[in-house]
């Protein structure tokens, strides 16, 4: 279901749009029947697509945007010709069961088309059953799931790619990511998202919390180039180094812990942003992430949160206002979770 700028919803064509989805949904699969042919989609550059406004715009970290007025794209191309929505809901943390699987349910009904989940966050089997308990079919559902430290490696990966599936009582996933960069394993684990993509378990492969000098090495020996690098990335550590890096090797960029843990809840500089708008520092926050073309899955397991997160496609930052906010950028002194080079089985 389609949502205008202002918020209001369009029920017309609904059963045609839908068609054209699931037939995106196909053709996605038929696009990775050439990966081991001449051509190979991982190494192509982002898909440029026309739109009502006309040509993408592509800029400095090398998504590209497309809008209507006030409002940025739902989706973005990655570079095997996969659509994946720029806004979904992050569950890290949120506990197995009902508080999950509710959160699920209402972000979708809310509108959200994305969840993020992983092995490690043992709650795959409650994203499952939030899906299924809500009014979205599930090829309308981008589903991302990671495989875990202590799995990776060719067998386990493959391994622990269908316990995933089990717990999450799918037949195939959105987006499968390597969750962080073990050193000496993860090419070997990499090999196993191919050759799962190869077999169109997943419409997607990618890699989480991977900083540039891993992307080279991976990229180096790889047959199918990461679409998406998930990394820690908000106003506080912009990750400025790791965006080139992507926008190098054409891979999109999605922010875990978009707000900070709250931080910027207090920020003076987003407070006020946030005043003259008449939103939330939240939602100021993301909206940031938006138009700098980064996908953002914030977490809530509220309902009046989760909807409210959701609610940054009516405004927008001006040149000088998003300035501001990069300039409170601290790099690595940004940094809240561990850094990648330091994370071991």
């Amino acid at each position: 279901m389609f949502l205008h700028p202002l918020g209001t919803k369009d029920d017309k064509s609904t059963a045609r749009k839908k068609h054209k989805k699931a037939h995106r949904f196909q053709e996605s699969f038929k696009h990775q029947e050439t990966i081991y042919g001449t051509a190979v989609p991982g190494k192509k550059g982002l898909t440029d697509k026309g739109s009502a406004a006309g040509p993408p715009r592509r800029d400095k970290t090398g998504c590209r945007c497309y809008s209507w007025g006030m409002e940025l794209t739902r989706t973005i191309t990655l570079n095997n010709g996969v659509e994946m929505p720029t806004f979904g809901l992050g569950v890290f943390k949120a506990e197995s069961g009902d508080e999950t699987s509710n959160a699920v349910q209402w972000a979708l009904d809310a509108g959200y088309t994305a969840v993020d989940t992983a092995a490690f966050y043992a709650n795959e089997g409650s994203v499952g059953e939030g899906i299924r308990r809500s009014k979205t079919a599930r090829e309308e559902v981008f589903v991302t799931t990671k495989v875990w430290n202590a799995d990776q490696g060719y067998e386990n990966t493959l391994k622990a790619f269908e316990k995933s599936l089990k717990e999450l009582k799918m037949d195939y996933v959105d987006l499968y990511l390597v969750h962080w960069p073990i050193k000496g394993k993860y090419k070997e684990t990499w090999k196993a998202l191919e050759e799962l993509y190869r077999q169109k378990k997943v419409r997607a492969i990618g890699v989480s919390n991977f900083e540039p000098h891993h992307l080279d090495d991976l990229i180096k020996d790889a047959q199918v180039t990461p679409a998406v690098n998930q990394v820690e990335l908000h106003p506080y550590m912009q990750q400025r180094d790791v965006r080139e890096a992507c926008r190098r090797h054409n891979i999109a960029v999605t922010a875990w812990s978009p707000i900070a843990r709250g931080k910027v809840l207090t920020d003076k500089t987003i407070g006020a942003i946030a005043e003259d708008h008449g939103k939330t520092p939240v939602q100021v926050t993301l909206r940031w992430e938006l138009q700098h073309r980064i996908i953002t899955i914030p977490k809530s397991v509220k309902k009046e949160r989760i909807i409210e997160n959701f609610n940054v496609f009516d405004f927008s930052l001006s040149d000088d206002e998003m300035a501001r906010i990069d300039a409170l950028d601290q790099g690595n002194d940004g940094r809240i979770g561990p850094h990648p080079d330091t994370i071991t089985v």
